[in-house]
């Protein structure tokens, strides 16, 4: 699977692409596409499942589909 992780704030995109990596999954930082909203204006695409639980600094998670994204976890509020 290609996710697409956005962020609150850039601090927490660089700390998701980090933790990510650490755990052997593909991650790199990037602007947020068109398609998509974000408080902070950087996102993270990486490879693989999203977290079980993702850190309260993530605004979104969606799959990448063929047809757009699927959204996978939106933060309340």
């Amino acid at each position: 699977m290609i996710g697409i992780a956005t962020f609150f704030s850039h601090f927490g995109a660089i700390r998701f692409r980090q933790d990510c990596q650490s755990r052997g999954v593909p991650a790199k930082a990037m602007p947020v596409p068109r398609d998509l909203s974000s408080s902070c204006g950087t996102c993270v695409r990486f490879e693989g499942e999203p977290p079980a639980r993702p850190p309260e600094e993530v605004e979104q998670i969606v799959e990448v589909t063929d047809s757009g994204y699927r959204v996978l976890y939106r933060a309340e509020g």
